[in-house]
């Protein structure tokens, strides 16, 4: 364990933020609980930080305690549960760098995480946000996480099921208290003579860079070269000489909207409905004997109960279709490089999805500035974006 003083601009990608006074760094899984378990216990705030890649704190800082995840450890494991024969099932410790356990899982031909390289950040974090990229999410490979829970001070399993995870969400962000120490996945070993194919291609963007249709499969290596040079090319991956990286990643989520309200919207807006469209139901003209009767019966049923699941698509909860953040920005009037006048904070030359650091910003800025977008949008559009990122001490 270490104890030391420092500030946020220092500990987080957009390297903005106040003092942290109360930092702690655990850097073995017990280290870890020993010190979680002590904050919890104190009664005082608890700030769990791991890569700092998804957080952003004012610029008066952090009153209370800061646990900064740093354990490391990669171990396979056997599972009597493992869904297929060829799985690689796998417990990571929480502070293991997300990029690194792709880049071991591409050398050891473990398929399931390509299409998520160069995303920044801790292994811990990854299912609070439930990260996605280019057609991929960890849902898909998370079994379990072992968790320290906040209130019971105990060390629980929790599954992927107990975790809830949706779109950029999870049961860990939507106010389950505690701390991911360790995390569990299972990928698939592949046997292919010759170079290791990926998981089939599912993002129209990836496919046409590779050259290749939605479905194909190609390489993990070239899978992994292809989606960091795209995110490089967005000024997502982080790089010192690039100033588009100094950032949180994506500001914004895409928003989800109701089958309707994306009615309203542009025609060329891009949309992706969360729950394919079934085809239409026919019922027999000739209803005259009782099979037929009860088959009409069981159709009208059917599509009542269509039209009741296409409802609640289209009701306040908003289920129904996907939007594109970064459309509805340029859209709005916002562009590449804008940044409000005398700020030293700026949208990303490369994407406009991301807020960047030009050198010396502040929190304040940083969140001046999305508050601005997320003005432009709610007046152009009527949708509200919520923010990615965990803001602490800072609102939109």
């Amino acid at each position: 364990m270490t104890v030391s003083v420092s500030t946020f601009a220092e500990l987080t990608t957009m390297r903005v933020g106040g003092p942290a006074p109360h930092l702690v760094t655990a850097s073995t899984e017990d280290e870890l609980i020993a010190l979680a378990s002590d904050a919890y216990g104190s009664g005082e705030p608890v700030l769990l930080l791991g890569g700092g890649s998804n957080t952003i704190v004012a610029d008066d800082g952090f009153d209370g305690t800061v646990v900064r995840v740093a354990t490391k450890g990669v171990q396979r494991i056997e599972a009597a549960d493992s869904r297929h024969p060829d799985a690689v099932r796998l417990r990571v410790q929480a502070g293991e760098n997300w990029d690194g356990l792709v880049a071991l899982a591409v050398r050891n031909r473990w398929a399931g995480i390509e299409a998520l390289s160069g995303i920044p950040g801790s292994v811990g974090a990854a299912p609070v946000q439930n990260i996605g990229a280019y057609g991929q999410e960890l849902e898909s490979v998370l079994v379990a996480v072992d968790f320290l829970d906040a209130v019971t001070g105990d060390v629980r399993r929790l599954t992927a099921a107990d975790l809830e995870l949706g779109y950029r969400t999870s049961a860990l962000k939507r106010g389950l208290e505690g701390v991911v120490v360790a995390v569990e996945l299972e990928l698939t070993q592949r046997q292919d003579v010759g170079a290791a194919l990926g998981e089939p291609i599912a993002y129209g963007q990836l496919a046409n860079a590779l050259a290749v249709e939605i479905g194909s499969r190609v390489s993990l290596g070239e899978m992994r070269r292809m989606v960091l040079s795209l995110r490089a090319s967005k000024g997502m991956v982080l790089d010192d000489d690039d100033p588009d990286s100094v950032s949180a990643g994506s500001f914004f989520t895409n928003p989800i909207v109701s089958t309707r309200f994306a009615a309203t919207l542009p025609s060329d807006a891009p949309r992706w409905p969360l729950v394919p469209e079934e085809p239409d139901l026919v019922a027999p003209l000739d209803g005259e004997n009782a099979e037929q009767s009860v088959a009409v019966g069981m159709l009208a049923d059917a599509a009542v109960d269509r039209e009741r699941r296409r409802a609640n698509a289209d009701s306040a909860t908003g289920s129904g279709v996907k939007l594109s953040a970064a459309w509805l920005i340029e859209h709005a009037g916002i562009r590449r490089g804008f940044s409000l006048p005398g700020s030293r904070a700026a949208i990303s030359s490369k994407h406009t999805l991301a807020v960047t650091n030009r050198g010396g910003a502040s929190a304040e800025e940083v969140a001046q500035l999305a508050s601005f977008v997320q003005g432009r949008v709610q007046a152009e559009f009527g949708v509200l974006l919520h923010p990615e990122p965990v803001l602490v001490g800072l609102t939109l």
